[in-house]
């Protein structure tokens, strides 16, 4: 059957169709529709969101352990969370298949890094393959599926944002689920990589690389188009599709298992070309390679290596390689109008606001982490100093108070990554003595990548009810005494519950907890207006960065279209200017 699928979508209908029983991951844009397509797929597979990529791999090997087929999913920051379980289960193997789907994002539309997972595979000496489309993406999880079981090793299919999510035709298939029974078999030596055990494990690693190179070199997942001989091109992923249209008259080399390397075949392509070029985007993850074996090529030179490649930017590469000057290339064949700039702001309503315009009031330092209060960086708030990763918001600022910082220090994270990575940072703190004031800002969702559950929303990914976790409890759990939580949307409440927490002499938990209204998909409360006869035009109001209030020509007024009725503009306004809609009598 013939159907439209996403890169994501056929990423989860491959694994579904390769017999998988059983997955883990945790969300992160360009990657989290994978598993969410998965989920739908019913009881004939178990999913579930972790509360961290480390976490879902390490729960993935072992299931793979008792026999069964599983994925884990993630975008190519979480790769670096699990890279401890990774570079380890290389040496152990697998016993049912595992194929870890990691999204990768050049270009930094979603993400702190346009880091290359690529090198990841060749670190952990561990097979990868890279769909070109959403066909491929369905193809290659079966293929990765038996490759892993083939040679036991974990096998990482990676992706990038435009595959993920960009849409093609894909023929589906029937589900084949493995005949044997799930039973974990005990064998020390080959899942125990101590050192009497690892070292032997190691030499097999060796081996089994040169295994996989050899029949990367035969597998149709690679394939060779030959047209002119006058130009060859070496290439992988997305940037095939780009090459297809800006080259039509190359040869091209299409590398769909692209590591181990396929030496025998690059070298065989290579000999029937005049002139090679390799084609990639991110780090020169091939060229380097194909440099190595002594084959003459052209590549980095040609293209920039940061951000994402596209058809414009291939144009200007051939128009180099053929030694003309590129000319501007319009990006679209529609004019555009010029558009007035939209900085990004939190939404209408969002209760974040609150409290970050309460550390507005404060001369402290505050350190950020990922997610939708990393936005509180840009005016009017300006009120996140530093990001840096998952859970760094706590662990930051212990360090900046540990090396003498004079001014107080708050860490600020979200609920969902303070289960991800938080609570390590808070014992640290605990423990050591610290004396910063943690934020947790619970929206009671992880909202930046579509409102996905976590362990405190009391609801799991395939829509069971579960416990709860209490981010208080934890709190208290870990040794901190001072643990509060406060109304976002009450500003007298978090200025009392900053100030207090500001001045104590030890570490402090503030919980800023209200839903998200974009999740509850309900306003906050009653719409809000501007009385004109009142407003003295002070532009206190505007210091929230609500885009529901707008200053037009001179005048402050709230889009009724917009406002979510959160009522913090009415508690800044000293005039009494402002009021939900139908108290001034309209």
């Amino acid at each position: 059957m013939s159907v439209l699928l996403s890169g994501n979508q056929a990423l989860a209908r491959g694994a579904y169709e390769s017999g998988v029983r059983v997955a883990f991951g945790y969300p992160g844009t360009p990657s989290t529709e994978i598993l969410e397509n998965l989920g739908q797929y019913g009881p004939a597979v178990y999913c579930e969101w972790s509360p961290n990529e480390k976490v879902a791999l390490e729960a993935a090997v072992g299931a793979s352990m008792a026999g069964a087929r599983v994925i884990v999913t993630m975008k190519h920051v979480g790769l670096n969370v699990a890279a401890d379980p990774l570079l380890t289960l290389a040496y152990i193997g697998v016993e049912g298949g595992l194929v870890l789907c990691v999204a990768d994002d050049p270009g930094q539309h979603s993400s702190q890094t346009e880091q290359d997972t690529r090198q990841y595979a060749r670190l952990a000496k561990v097979p990868l393959l890279e769909p070109s489309d959403s066909q491929e993406a369905r193809d290659f999880m079966l293929a990765a599926m038996e490759i892993s079981e083939k040679f036991r090793t974990p096998v990482i299919v990676r992706s990038t944002t435009r595959v993920s999510h960009s849409r093609s035709l894909v023929e589906t298939g029937e589900r084949r689920v493995p005949e044997r029974a799930i039973a974990f078999q005990k064998d020390p030596s080959r899942h125990c990589p101590l050192p009497v055990w690892g070292r032997r494990m190691r030499q097999e690693l060796e081996e089994r690389q040169a295994a996989m190179a050899a029949a990367a070199a035969e597998s149709p997942v690679n394939r060779c188009e030959m047209r002119s001989p006058q130009l060859g091109i070496i290439t992988a992923s997305i940037t095939y599709q780009y090459v297809r249209e800006v080259f039509p008259e190359a040869s091209v080399l299409k590398l769909g298992w692209s590591f181990p390397f396929p030496d025998q075949l690059l070298r065989a392509f290579a000999q029937q070309v005049q002139e090679l070029v390799v084609l990639e985007e991110l780090d020169d993850f091939l060229e380097e390679h194909v440099r190595a074996l002594g084959l003459k090529c052209r590549g980095r030179e040609l293209f920039p290596p940061c951000g994402e490649l596209s058809v414009a930017k291939l144009q200007a590469a051939k128009d180099r390689l053929e030694g003309r000057t590129a000319e501007p290339r319009a990006q679209s064949r529609l004019p555009v109008p010029e558009l007035p700039a939209r900085p990004p702001v939190f939404c209408p309503g969002c209760p974040h606001r609150g409290l970050f315009y309460g550390l507005t009031k404060f001369d402290v330092v505050v350190t950020g982490d990922i997610g939708c209060y990393s936005l509180a960086v840009f005016p009017p708030l300006n009120r996140t100093d530093v990001i840096l990763c998952m859970g760094g918001g706590i662990s930051m600022a212990h360090g900046l108070e540990k090396a003498g910082e004079k001014r107080k220090v708050v860490g600020v994270v979200g609920d969902s990554t303070f289960f991800h990575s938080g609570i390590t940072g808070l014992l640290d703190i605990v423990y050591n003595r610290g004396t910063a004031t943690i934020v947790v800002l619970d929206n009671r969702t992880t909202a930046m990548t579509g409102h996905q559950d976590h362990p405190g929303t009391g609801r799991t990914l395939q829509g069971e009810e579960t416990i709860a976790a209490s981010i208080e409890a934890i709190g208290r759990a870990c040794g901190v005494r001072r643990v509060r939580t406060v109304n976002p949307y009450n500003l007298k409440e978090v200025h009392t519950a900053l100030e207090e927490e500001l001045a104590a002499a030890e570490p402090s938990l503030i919980i800023s907890r209200a839903p998200c209204p974009l999740h509850e998909r309900k306003p906050v409360g009653p719409r809000h207006r501007i009385d004109p006869q009142k407003c003295r035009r002070c532009r206190a109001c505007l210091k929230l960065g609500c885009p529901a209030i707008e200053n037009h020509q001179g005048e402050i007024r709230i889009n009724p279209l917009l406002c979510a009725g959160c009522g913090t503009c009415a508690e800044v306004c000293k005039f009494q200017a402002i009021g939900p809609v139908g108290e001034e009598g309209k």
